[in-house]
């Protein structure tokens, strides 16, 4: 397992360019903008007006915004070569995959995974940029490193509206753990690890957002590769739980296979909170599958008793 996961991240699945898929919130229509950067385990947040997009990408991490979701500007952020310790292992190869962005008191914090995961530990990164499209410094040290059957991977930070907790959720693969730390306020220090209980059918990729004082931990399941790979979630009154699993979310269909790895956002202009994730499209069968994945953007209902519909993709 721990050989597919290192085989899972190589900068070689994200060569092609791919699509961005919005599904308009107004009309429930869909249409196809055309865009250039490739990529896959999406993190999105909206600043200054224009929505923002983190995608995984080869031996460097880009942002790209829009401000009308046909137009989109690619913004370089961090590469290899300007984290001084990421080759501070064994490993012959290196690459950096699922960034998060998010914005605490009017600052910037770009949070990413560095691999191999196999044979040496994977390990998370922290820069401090100037705004969302950066420039971006790394914090010059590991935030996190994995081992002991854990791995550090997949971070997503989340920022407490409520008590102004500072969240660290990060882990998930071979291991299936999910690990939550308490930042110190500089956020790019770990203060402490809070007890979680594992979510039911964890696997990697954890996001956390509130809506009337309601927490939802979504996470993937299943194989990255195949069509299990799916999105589900539980709720909890607080962020560190105790959950209560709600089921799937997002799973494949005849068309679109293996959707996950996501983010929440919410649209400032109408309110309406969006799903933005990655699927495999073209394939057919259970997989495993090879290429290219897409990104989509979609938006989420939730009912009179908070619980979010379950997503039909669409084209």
């Amino acid at each position: 397992m721990a050989q597919d996961q290192q085989h899972r991240r190589r900068p070689a699945l994200f060569g092609a360019a791919f699509a961005l898929l919005l599904t308009t919130a107004a009309s429930g229509s869909a249409q196809e903008v055309r865009s250039v950067f490739a990529g896959a385990d999406p993190s999105a947040m909206v600043s200054g007006g224009k929505l923002w997009i983190y995608p995984t990408g080869g031996d460097g991490l880009q942002a790209w915004s829009s401000a009308d979701r046909r137009h989109w500007r690619k913004h370089p952020l961090l590469r290899l070569k300007d984290i001084r310790w990421a080759k501070a292992d064994d490993a012959p190869v290196h690459f950096l995959w699922a960034p998060d962005m998010v914005v605490d008191r009017g600052r910037y914090y770009f949070y990413y995974s560095i691999g191999p995961q196999n044979p040496t530990p994977s390990r998370l990164g922290v820069a401090v940029c100037a705004g969302p499209a950066g420039p971006c410094t790394d914090s010059g040290k590991p935030l996190l490193t994995g081992g002991n059957g854990f791995e550090a991977i997949d971070p997503t930070v989340f920022v407490d509206p409520r008590s102004g907790r500072r969240l660290l959720y990060a882990g998930g693969s071979a291991g299936a753990k999910l690990r939550v730390f308490e930042l110190k306020p500089d956020m790019v220090t770990i203060d402490r690890e809070i007890a979680v209980a594992q979510p039911p059918n964890f696997t990697e990729g954890a996001f956390m957002h509130e809506r009337n004082g309601t927490y939802y931990l979504s996470y993937s399941h299943g194989r990255w590769n195949r069509s299990d790979y799916s999105v589900h979630y539980a709720i909890a009154s607080s962020p560190t739980g105790p959950w209560k699993y709600q089921g799937a979310i997002l799973a494949a269909d005849a068309k679109y296979k293996g959707p996950g790895h996501h983010s929440f956002v919410r649209d400032p202009k109408t309110g309406h909170w969006l799903i933005v994730y990655h699927r495999w499209e073209g394939q057919k069968g259970d997989g495993p599958y090879d290429g290219e994945r897409r990104v989509a953007i979609q938006r989420i209902r939730y009912d009179a008793a908070g619980r979010i519909a379950p997503i039909r993709m669409t084209d």
